[in-house]
């Protein structure tokens, strides 16, 4: 496996030349289009990825370890795919619709102006993250541990608090209804 560092990629289109499988540590990707490419066994360390598309990329066994996306689409990712080793990621300004996180441990992650409509968090263990302006509309949150999780400026989120762990989270009195929309109760401002 090849291994490359300290180096900016810029418009790659994987449709007419896929990115070189290998390990990238400190690397910039600069506008590139991955949608549909096969990433498996790809590790990126350290890396950023900025006005990215990864919509539907395959993942499988991507390792993902500080890595930060920003202005990206990752519709449909699979990250319940990756290599969960050392894996941390950080999102801003990010498209995640349809994503999956089921059953990963990924705590203090930062979700920052980010539209996650209809994503998977199934079992995830997302203890002390945020989602900071966040639209997270038909989002799961089953079985989910979202101790102190801030949520206070996120929106669109249905919550049940008897099946997730929601102890010391954060909430705006203003979205309070998504704790609350299974007892089919109306909320009167």
């Amino acid at each position: 496996m090849n291994y490359i560092e300290n180096q900016t990629f810029e418009k790659i289109n994987s449709a007419e030349k896929p990115l070189e499988k290998g390990e990238y540590e400190n690397c910039r990707f600069l506008n590139c289009d991955f949608s549909q490419a096969n990433l498996n066994d790809f590790i990126f360390i350290d890396c950023e990825f900025s006005g990215c598309n990864f919509s539907l990329a395959r993942t499988t066994k991507t390792a993902f370890r500080e890595v930060k996306f920003k202005e990206c689409n990752l519709l449909g990712v699979r990250f319940d795919e990756c290599n969960t080793f050392g894996i941390k990621f950080e999102f801003e300004k990010c498209r995640l619709n349809q994503a999956s996180f089921y059953q990963l441990k990924i705590k203090n992650t930062k979700f920052k102006d980010c539209q996650l409509v209809e994503t998977d968090f199934t079992e995830v263990d997302l203890t002390n993250s945020l989602f900071d302006n966040c639209d997270l509309s038909e989002t799961v949150f089953d079985y989910t541990n979202l101790e102190k999780t801030d949520f206070k400026t996120a929106y669109n989120y249905s919550i049940d608090p008897e099946t997730s762990n929601i102890h010391h989270a954060k909430f705006s009195v203003s979205e309070i209804a998504g704790l609350l929309y299974k007892y089919n109760i109306e909320i009167v401002k």
